[in-house]
Order: structure tokens, then C-alpha cells, then sequence
């Protein structure tokens, strides 16, 4: 009965977010981990912003795509995770159709800018180890301002598109998403139109956003692997596999969420599994990479002491 009523307290025009769990007496508990999850999130990405802007020593290729993953994975998470917060703690779970839709527009927008920023990453780790001489050349400030500005616009004209294809959906009088967040696929399972264009612009950004980059990563890797093992000192391959390490474990464990669901047998899909997953990518991974390029890295260390240590204002320049 509690469902119903809830419903009833919604308009016309709104969507439904289930949520991570619907039980009341777990929302309180629910709403304190969530919340601590983000605040850490949040503070850990502007440090490693901070301790990049702040310090002219880092003010190189790798920290500077660093610096924009962090402020990406800081808009992906605050695109979901507040208005989760705020369901939680009003024991609401509605969420109105402009408000859905462009909770949808941001998390295409960053998520997809994620995937090309890991890309582009792992690219500037192939230039340094493999092709350290004309590192300088090939990572310039003015070709790295050109990516950075190319992958804005790869994730921002198909997001757009993406979104306003959608709202020419005509969808049913029941308007229940079984995610925490307004997910294109629940959304699409809703509707009472045509929308054989919308499954087309989810496979093709699906494509874009996460097949191509991860094509573009294992590449990426193979020629370094081929690097470094051509390196004849084992303190060598140790120094050039410290250079990746950083990055290839934030892609592993992003990536690995991502298909431990979906390249499952569709069988083995439910709304439960795809709640988990989507926790794990967009909640539990971007809070934990701050730590994770920080963690034994020498430099980055050095900049947040400096950061924690200095008396002085932190301007950003």
C-alpha cells in the first residue's frame, strides 16, 4: 500500500526514482553513508585539483588531464547523487521531467567526458614511455587544450542530441524508474512511442563513449607493454610501470564495473545489479580516485603537503 501512495503524491508530469532501497527504516542509514561517500568525494577531488593548480611543478600533461578528470568525476557524481540525498531524506522519490531530463543531459555529458579523458590519458602515458623524445612536442599545452576541447565537444553535441530525442517520447501513465538516477534504458522501457531512433543514439554513444576509448586504451597498453619489457634493467620497467600504475587501476576497476554488467547474458540482467554497478562507477570510483593518484606518488604528495603545510591563500590562476 505504501507504494501506491506515493505515486499519488507525484504529478503528472513526474518520474519515479525507486531509489536504492524503498524500505523507510533503512533510508536514514542509507542517507548518512551516501552523504559521507559524496562530502569525501568532493573534498578528495578538490585537493587533487588544488594541489595541481597550486604547484608549478605539476603543471604537465599528465596532471593537467588529471586535474580535468578530477573536476569531471566531482560533476559526474553531483549530477546524481544530491537529488538521491534529498529523496532520502524527504522519503520522497519523485523527480520532475525537466529535472530528470537534465539530470540525464549531465551524467552523458561527464560520464561520457570520463571515458575520453581516461582515453586520452593513457595516451599521454604511450607518449612518455615510448616516445619520450618527442614527448614535449606531441603533448604541447596548445595540443592538450585542443583534446581537452575536442572531448567537450564529443560528449556534449550526442548528449544533447541524446536528450532531446527523448523528450519526444511519449511515455505511460506509470512513470516508476527502478534506479536511484534517470537512466536512459528504464526510461526507454516506459515508453508508449516509437523509439527504435532512441535505442539507435544509445548504441552509437555507446560506441563512442565506451568502446572506442577502451580500444584506444588497450592499445595503448600493448605498445607500452611492448616498452617495457624491451627494458633491460629491472629498476627500468619498474619506474615506467609506476608511471601507469596510477592510471591503469582506475581503468580497470571503472571498466571492470561496467561489464560485470553489462556484457552479461541479458538473463542475468536486473535493476538490483545495475543499481550496484551504477553505485560502483559513479559513487564508490570517483571518491576513490583521488587516493588511488595519490597514493605512492612522490610528487603528488609533495604538492598536498606543500597545500596543508603553506600559510598562504590558494589562488586559482
Amino acid at each position: 500500500m505504501g507504494k501506491p501512495s506515493r505515486v499519488n503524491q507525484t504529478t503528472l508530469s513526474d518520474f519515479l526514482l525507486l531509489g536504492i532501497s524503498e524500505r523507510p527504516e533503512e533510508q536514514t542509514l542509507l542517507f548518512v553513508i551516501f552523504l559521507g561517500m559524496y562530502l569525501v568525494t568532493m573534498m578528495g577531488n578538490l585537493l587533487i585539483i588544488l594541489a595541481i593548480t597550486s604547484d608549478p611543478h605539476l603543471h604537465t600533461p599528465m596532471y593537467f588531464f588529471l586535474a580535468n578528470l578530477s573536476i569531471t568525476d566531482a560533476c559526474f557524481t553531483s549530477a546524481s547523487i544530491p537529488k538521491m540525498l534529498v529523496n532520502m531524506h524527504t522519503q520522497s522519490q519523485s523527480i520532475s521531467y525537466s529535472g530528470c531530463f537534465a539530470q540525464l543531459y549531465f551524467l552523458l555529458v561527464f560520464g561520457g567526458l570520463d571515458n575520453l579523458l581516461l582515453a586520452v590519458m593513457a595516451y599521454d602515458r604511450y607518449v612518455a614511455i615510448c616516445q619520450p623524445l618527442h614527448y614535449s612536442t606531441a603533448m604541447s599545452p596548445q595540443l592538450c587544450a585542443l583534446m581537452l576541447s575536442i572531448c567537450w565537444a564529443l560528449t556534449n553535441c550526442p548528449a544533447l542530441t541524446h536528450t532531446l530525442l527523448l523528450t519526444r517520447v511519449a511515455f505511460c501513465a506509470h512513470k516508476a524508474i527502478p534506479h536511484f538516477y534517470c537512466d536512459p534504458s528504464a526510461l526507454l522501457k516506459l515508453a508508449c512511442s516509437d523509439t527504435r531512433i532512441n535505442e539507435l543514439m544509445i548504441i552509437t554513444m555507446g560506441l563512442m563513449f565506451l568502446t572506442a576509448p577502451l580500444l584506444l586504451i588497450v592499445l595503448s597498453y600493448v605498445r607500452i607493454s611492448w616498452a617495457v619489457f624491451g627494458i633491460s634493467s629491472p629498476g627500468g620497467r619498474w619506474k615506467a610501470f609506476s608511471m601507469c600504475s596510477s592510471h591503469l587501476t582506475v581503468v580497470l576497476l571503472f571498466y571492470g564495473s561496467l561489464m560485470g554488467v553489462y556484457l552479461l547474458p541479458p538473463s542475468t540482467h536486473s535493476a538490483e545489479r545495475e543499481s550496484k554497478a551504477a553505485i560502483l562507477y559513479m559513487v564508490i570510483i570517483p571518491m576513490l580516485n583521488p587516493f588511488i593518484y595519490s597514493l605512492r606518488n612522490k610528487d603528488m604528495n609533495e604538492a598536498l603537503s606543500k597545500l596543508f603545510g603553506s600559510g598562504k591563500t590558494i589562488f586559482l590562476s
